[in-house]
């Protein structure tokens, strides 16, 4: 693919001139996407809508799908009373609602309802987990503050690439006010007191 040079006004170094290219992208709302969708804009496309950014979550690799897939057996078997979701919709704040609907990787409701007619609630949730590949920074940064502004009680980033689990906890103030990482060698949390407990290392490639 070509690269197009983008000419920096006298007087203005590149950075400068990067930010003020950067900031003219366009931002969706949920209402303009749902439109689109409607007409079939978007048809065999698959995304989510972050801070009215539309974030591409095509071209899954291997060991992300992997990690998706045992992860979502393992708390199936931690949590057998629900019915365990994975990469589909939850509802965020109201005051980011309009800008965003995420999907996250996993998630696991705090009720056994099927959710037929509507996206749950992130505080109708036990847990939300995203898996991180390429994707780390705005796991950690702004879905970990999106998700904190909506109320999830605990939030997992499995990081392929970093080999270890990252959990926030207690949200507050747009923000997890706890949190902790655990290498390869550790236990996945909740799944001993579940009687089936599970090294993080076998949920990595």
């Amino acid at each position: 693919m070509a690269s197009i040079a983008i000419p920096v006004p006298e007087g203005k170094d590149a950075s400068a001139a990067a930010v003020e290219f950067n900031v003219r992208r366009k931002r969706f709302t949920r209402a303009e996407v749902d439109r689109l969708e409607a007409i079939g804009f978007f048809a065999g496309a698959r995304f989510e809508l972050i801070n009215g950014d539309l974030v591409d979550k095509m071209g899954q690799i291997p060991p992300h799908a992997g990690g998706v897939s045992k992860l979502a057996k393992l708390l199936a078997r931690i949590f057998p009373s629900v019915t365990i979701r994975t990469q589909a919709p939850v509802e965020v704040s109201a005051a980011d609602a309009a800008i965003s609907l995420p999907e996250p990787d996993v998630v696991v409701p705090n009720h056994p309802g099927d959710f037929l007619d509507r996206h749950p609630r992130a505080d109708e949730t036990v847990l939300v987990v995203e898996v991180s590949d390429s994707t780390i920074r705005q796991d950690t940064i702004t879905k970990r503050a999106l998700y904190a502004r909506a109320g999830v009680p605990e939030y997992w980033v499995l990081d392929i690439t970093g080999r270890k689990l990252l959990v926030y906890l207690d949200a507050a103030n747009g923000d997890f006010q706890k949190s902790f990482e655990l290498d390869e060698t550790g236990t996945v949390p909740h799944s001993a007191e579940a009687g089936v407990p599970t090294r993080i290392a076998s949920l990595l490639p």
